[in-house]
């Protein structure tokens, strides 16, 4: 589809490695561990590919859901402190339901999960969160979108809401900024092309997610926004349900940035996922 964007050539760029997954004939696996208990353990080929991460300020303005799949945009939170849990469940999730309805003019949003992430191990463990996720990849699959809105609605419900439009945005926001370590690299639904994605299973206790894995291939075309604020969150669009050339997807990761200042605060984040549904 014809990109409104500015050619990268005439933005501002970084130059870093981040981690693709190499498709090697199995399905990557993550064995998801408690939190404050380390990284997940993996089961896949992991490979590092050089990539230039651009600036996506300048062209923030002319990025949307429908094209991308991808947005920056500011929403303030009356949220005090997010690592308390249930001031996160009755104040933010009702605050992300809205931007998500804002977002996309859908008719209902249900917030499902949230995870917080912190670049610093000793907090991780202290706190009881997750680090920053390296590998490129996308939340959700063809199968697993439509079965977590099975696990999630009851029964009539999800089976009436799936024959109708539906989606899955993620919304990613700072706990503090401006963000320093480990930013969020983004490679939206224009320069993605399927034959690169390799569904993979996240394990938890008590059920398998899926979720998809992405190859390197120089076509792509990644952004960040750099050293971005408490007051600025993106929203990642992480399924779509409709066939028509709108944005179904993205990929994203983290990354170290080669401008990284010493002794920079650790990147700390909240994501909140959320599946999206219409009327019509």
């Amino acid at each position: 589809m014809a990109s409104v964007l500015q050619p990268d050539n005439s933005l501002p760029s970084v130059r870093t490695t981040v981690q693709f997954t190499e498709d090697d004939g199995t399905t990557p696996v993550s064995i998801v561990r408690d939190l404050g208990s380390g990284p997940d353990s993996r089961k896949g080929k992991y490979v590092d590919h050089e990539i230039s991460i651009h600036d996506g300020r300048p062209i923030a303005k002319d990025l949307t859901l429908d094209r991308q799949g991808f947005v920056l945009t500011r929403f303030p939170t009356a949220v005090k402190d997010f690592y308390d849990d249930a001031e996160v469940r009755s104040v933010y999730y009702p605050e992300m339901e809205e931007i998500v309805r804002q977002a996309t003019g859908c008719s209902k949003v249900v917030v499902f999960d949230h995870t917080i992430r912190v670049d610093d191990e000793n907090a991780q463990a202290d706190r009881k969160v997750r680090g920053p996720v390296k590998n490129m990849h996308n939340d959700f699959t063809r199968n697993s979108a439509p079965q977590r809105v099975r696990d999630l609605l009851p029964a009539d419900e999800a089976e009436a809401r799936l024959n109708k439009r539906f989606g899955s945005i993620n919304v990613w926001r700072p706990i503090i900024g401006p963000v320093e370590t480990s930013p969020l690299a983004i490679c939206g639904w224009d320069t993605l092309d399927e034959a690169n994605l390799i569904p993979a299973e996240r394990r938890y206790n008590d059920r398998i997610g899926g979720v998809l894995h992405l190859c390197h291939n120089p076509d792509q075309r990644w952004y960040y926004f750099p050293k971005m604020e408490r007051e600025e969150v993106v929203l990642l669009k992480c399924f779509d349900s409709l066939e028509d050339g709108t944005a179904k997807w993205t990929c994203h990761g983290s990354f170290k940035d080669p401008n990284t200042p010493p002794q920079a605060k650790p990147r700390e984040s909240i994501e909140i996922r959320t599946l999206y549904f219409y009327d019509d």
